[in-house]
């Protein structure tokens, strides 16, 4: 009887066996990379916008403190977005004939407000309040990463809830109070802008978030994030209850 399978077919089974086994392994890891990747989160990549504001020129090379457009960062859980008087607080005054800014003008002309495009957003089933972390002493660029180098905004971190649950779990490591002055964990927030505008010398962590990096106390002065817990009123126990971000 003729033989009905060639000595080819051994070699197929087993190529088939195989990648029965890593295709579907292939599969999820290549769409884990690309759900992570900056093409699905757009982190790092430059939001167009109707007008291209600048963080870097206002905050660190005009020294604008954050606080003049973002007026409900402090007391609401949105920190807003300023609207076209104060924008033309200045620019009724300077470059008062750029192209840049005919989106402005246009919006005074017919008291339409500018219709930004979002860039930071979290899901309808998440809150998160700015008030509560500004009030704790929790850095802009924490979240944001170096919204002062951004000529064009962009988005600094994708927001997973696993990575909201680093600083959640172990707040000690971003709790951070310069040594040398006497201000308000509020305060200590917009501190580091003006000390970028105005060339003064940071502290380690300081220049770390400044450079865009996660804010992570030194393991040698961790107790001193102990501290500033206390100080603060962080209670880590209820930072990890879900009803916190979820209601």
């Amino acid at each position: 009887m003729p033989q009905i399978f060639g000595p080819a077919v051994n070699t197929i089974a087993t190529v088939s066996l195989f990648a029965g086994a890593v295709v579907p392994f292939a599969l999820l890891l290549t769409g884990s990379a690309l759900t992570s990747s900056p093409y699905n989160t757009k982190v790092t990549v430059p939001l167009d916008q109707p007008a291209p504001f600048s963080h870097r020129h206002h905050a660190v090379e005009l020294g604008i403190d954050c606080r003049f457009c973002h007026v409900s960062v402090e007391e609401s859980a949105q920190a807003g977005v300023p609207s076209t008087d104060v924008c033309m607080t200045c620019h009724s005054q300077i470059w008062t004939n750029s192209p840049n800014l005919e989106a402005v003008r246009k919006s005074l002309e017919t008291a339409t407000p500018i219709e930004w495009n979002k860039v930071n957003a979290v899901p309808d089933f998440v809150y998160f309040n700015h008030s509560i972390h500004v009030a704790r002493g929790i850095s802009c660029n924490n979240c944001h990463g170096a919204v002062n180098d951004m000529h064009i905004t962009w988005k600094g971190n994708a927001f997973r809830m696993a990575w909201c649950l680093t600083c959640h779990e172990n707040p000690q490591n971003y709790m951070y109070a310069d040594p040398g002055s006497n201000l308000s964990p509020r305060e200590q927030v917009f501190a580091l802008y003006k000390k970028l505008a105005a060339g003064d010398k940071l502290t380690q962590v300081e220049r770390q978030l400044a450079d865009g990096l996660e804010q992570v106390m030194p393991a040698d002065k961790v107790h001193e994030g102990y501290k500033l817990m206390n100080e603060r009123g962080v209670n880590v126990s209820q930072l990890k209850d879900c009803y916190v971000c979820h209601h």
